[in-house]
């Protein structure tokens, strides 16, 4: 039997792959005007198609599904989503997004939140190990620098894997350098990308941030709070930053959210607090 025949990965497979008539297309292109009249192109293979406004309903698509077979894949079964400004510097950096003096000595100061973030991620990323070989709890953070690099630096200081969800943006998302190559992906459509945070999460550590990690807690919290999502942990790192830039009991007071609703968030401060508070959710 020759080694030619195609077969799909669930046996017999009599007809040619997808990819072996684009590859073939392309070598038996002779330069007529014919064969490179754009409308000549696989559907498939043509960009210019592939990126028509029309075809938005496949690049949702497709969008939705690449991660999603590569989770499969990889066999990961839950994960520990980590939020968190991008422009907190590690200790010791810079703060090379201040603006001026008093945004300076703030994000220094929130310099602290990266440690435990690293730290948060190294526990998570242990138990992750031991309890599962790496399949569930696994850390998944937008793969930019900031707090989002310190949870992946965490995972990576372990050696265990860790998800990078990145999104093309003019600045802030080139991907950090401890995010598991094969787990590393980049979105076009936010919402897509904000779909595969929450699809496997068991848990959101989320650190002080800016308008990124609010709309990701905000959209989070609407989720639980009216039943489209499980109950999950929703740790608060830094109960002091939080209460600052928002006052969750007015909105209760207010009567615009119940007054059980600020039990969907759990306020700590270090990481093993963070981790406790998840422990203690699942009882393990």
């Amino acid at each position: 039997m020759s080694d030619e025949i195609p077969r799909n990965r669930d046996g017999w497979d009599p007809f040619p792959s997808s990819d072996q008539d684009r590859r073939e297309a392309a070598a038996k292109s002779r330069g007529t005007s014919q064969s490179r009249s754009p409308t000549y192109r696989l559907a498939f293979d043509d960009p210019d198609f592939l990126t028509r406004e029309e075809t938005r309903g496949v690049r949702l698509q497709l969008e939705l599904m690449k991660p999603e077979i590569a989770f499969l894949e990889a066999g990961i079964l839950s994960t520990v989503v980590l939020f968190g400004g991008a422009r907190i510097p590690a200790p010791g950096q810079a703060a090379w997004a201040a603006r001026n003096e008093t945004q300076k000595a703030n994000l220094e100061a929130h310099s602290a939140f990266y440690d435990e973030a690293r730290r948060f991620a190294q526990i998570a990323s242990n138990h992750s190990a031991a309890s599962s070989g790496s399949k569930e709890f696994v850390i998944v953070t937008g793969g930019g620098p900031g707090v989002m690099e310190a949870g992946n630096r965490g995972a990576a200081d372990v050696g265990a894997p860790s998800i990078a969800l990145n999104v093309t943006l003019p600045h802030e998302q080139e991907p950090n350098h401890y995010a598991t190559p094969g787990l590393c992906f980049n979105f076009h459509y936010f919402a897509v990308r904000k779909m595969h945070f929450l699809l496997r999460a068991k848990a959101m550590a989320i650190f002080p941030g800016g308008f990124g990690t609010m709309d990701e807690l905000f959209e989070a919290l609407t989720l639980i709070q009216t039943r489209r999502m499980q109950k999950i942990p929703v740790l608060l790192f830094g109960k002091a930053f939080w209460n600052k830039v928002i006052d969750f009991e007015a909105l209760a007071e207010e009567g615009t959210i119940a007054p059980d609703d600020l039990k969907l968030i759990t306020f700590v401060e270090t990481a093993d607090e963070g981790w406790q508070s998840i422990r203690d959710f699942y009882g393990f």
